[in-house]
């Protein structure tokens, strides 16, 4: 199978090529076209004809357009590169590539579906109810008659994928019905996403010339970051440090999401396990919505003994096990290394490794390597491991008093604080380093579609600015709404 470069609706077969492999096998199992950074900066030029391309169609038509896209992707079989690709056939491909389950695979490809599925509701709710023919014309009128203006301030998102998980895909879904192109560098290993999605959109009646797709190396990324006036690009922590204060671009880096048991709760800790093993080991810990810690102000040690119960025994199983449950690290030795990480944060003081007892953490295979559910328990805040997080099933269990909780914890994208404290609730609502607060036993990977995920997406692809029209303007415009609209 081939992967053609997609350079805004022209298929590019590059003489230079990767090779991905079935991660236990070692066999082909796909071809992908790798182009530079310098046909990503010539073909940025012409990035105003991808937002052309979308209002030239009406954004309600857009909408139904990618609901269709939806289904096809979940259901159709549909042309990928030069071959014919079924459900069926992405799952393996995509899990053979990564090392996810294909079970897991399945289940992102869901999540995936649900959000194209809904996409009228949840721009409805991300947009607080604006028309979207505001977005596509620049300027309207609202319902009580206040002149808005918002302005596009890219007619592209750059897109530096990652290859960890398929569910991070969601994240960009919504950029196409709100007017602006893509421009996607696939990751590596995940490439099958992108291009699975692409085809679906452009099946579906969305512009090919608004959809580019560019594999490549590091200066691909590089070029879609310096060629596009907004970008996303996933990474680790010293990626996030790296573009940290560019409002160009948006860094979706890990997550340290968090559990946090009140101390009017924490005795009752028992009531919560389903919640925190289900916080730790969905979708194998792969996510940045995966919890890393719970912080407690006592029974941590007995809340680490019974996570360990319940996480310990997992093991590495064959991808297509429907059982299966932990992704491989398809990349030699990484397995490994980051094994030796952990090991020597098991040695600092104050900290218990809770799983030992349940057979060694590291399985190593022929190509890959497996890293089974790993629980720490922490006697305080302060060791280094009870900062850590890792793509797999790992957790610290964390105690600490929960008057310095808040001024301990640090960044956290997700924080599930179990709790009826009415002045720990305020506490929290008004601490800034909690992205996304759930307050209550909500798992941490458990997402409401009509919330924003790490920022509003359509407050970074739009300004909202003032603009006024001389009277006769205005009613001119406002004539213009109203024919729109009826």
């Amino acid at each position: 199978m081939h992967l053609p470069a997609w350079r805004f609706g022209t298929p590019y077969e590059s003489l230079e090529r990767e090779t991905l492999v079935h991660f236990l096998t070692g066999e082909p199992v796909a071809e992908v076209s790798q182009v530079g950074g310098a046909i990503v900066g010539r073909d940025l030029q012409k990035a105003g004809r991808a937002r052309a391309a979308l209002l030239a169609l009406d954004p309600e038509e857009v909408v139904e357009r990618l609901q269709t896209a939806g289904n096809l992707y979940a259901t159709g079989t549909v042309m990928v590169g030069d071959t014919k690709q079924s459900p069926d056939d992405f799952v393996k491909q995509q899990s053979a590539t990564t090392g996810l389950p294909e079970s897991l695979c399945r289940a992102n490809m869901q999540k995936n579906m649900f959000v194209l599925s809904n996409m009228d509701r949840i721009l409805d709710a991300l947009s607080r109810g604006l028309d979207t023919r505001i977005l596509w014309q620049g300027h309207g009128v609202e319902p009580r008659g206040v002149t808005v203006s918002y302005q596009a301030q890219s007619p592209v998102l750059g897109l530096v994928l990652p290859s960890n998980s398929p569910g991070v895909h969601t994240l960009w879904l919504p950029v196409v019905a709100l007017g602006v192109g893509l421009v996607m560098k696939p990751g590596s290993q995940e490439p099958w996403t992108p291009y699975r999605m692409a085809a679906c959109m452009v099946e579906a009646g969305i512009p090919a010339e608004a959809i580019g797709l560019y594999p490549g190396a590091t200066d691909v990324g590089a070029g879609i970051l310096a060629g596009c006036r907004r970008s996303m690009i996933f990474g680790s922590a010293k990626t996030v440090e790296q573009y940290r204060g560019n409002p160009g671009v948006q860094v979706h880096g890990p997550g340290f999401s968090k559990i946090i048991l009140g101390d009017d709760c924490v005795d009752d800790w028992e009531s919560y396990l389903d919640v925190m093993c289900e916080s730790v080991a969905l979708n194998s810990g792969r996510g940045c919505i995966n919890a890393s810690a719970i912080w407690a102000s006592r029974h941590t040690r007995a809340i680490a003994e019974a996570l360990a119960a319940r996480l310990g025994p997992v093991d590495a199983r064959p991808p297509d096990d429907p059982q299966a449950k932990l992704a491989a690290f398809t990349v030699p030795g990484a397995a490994k290394a980051i094994w030796g990480q952990i090991e020597a944060g098991l040695r600092a003081p104050g900290v218990t490794h809770a799983t030992a007892a349940y057979g060694d953490r590291l399985v190593e295979g022929e190509r890959c390597g497996w890293l089974r559910p790993t629980v720490v328990h922490c006697a305080s805040p302060d060791p280094e491991i009870a900062k850590a997080e890792y793509m797999f099933p790992f957790v610290s269990v964390v105690e600490c008093p929960q008057a310095h909780m808040l001024e301990r914890i640090g960044p956290t994208l997700v924080g599930t604080a179990i709790t009826a404290d009415e002045d720990l609730r305020r506490r929290l609502v008004d601490c800034t380093h909690i992205d996304r607060l759930n307050l209550g036993p909500i798992p941490t990977t458990k997402l409401d579609w009509l919330q924003p995920h790490e920022g509003n997406i359509i407050d970074f692809l739009y300004r909202s600015r003032a603009l006024q029209f001389a009277p006769a303007a205005v009613e001119a415009g406002r004539q213009q709404v109203v024919r729109a609209t009826t």
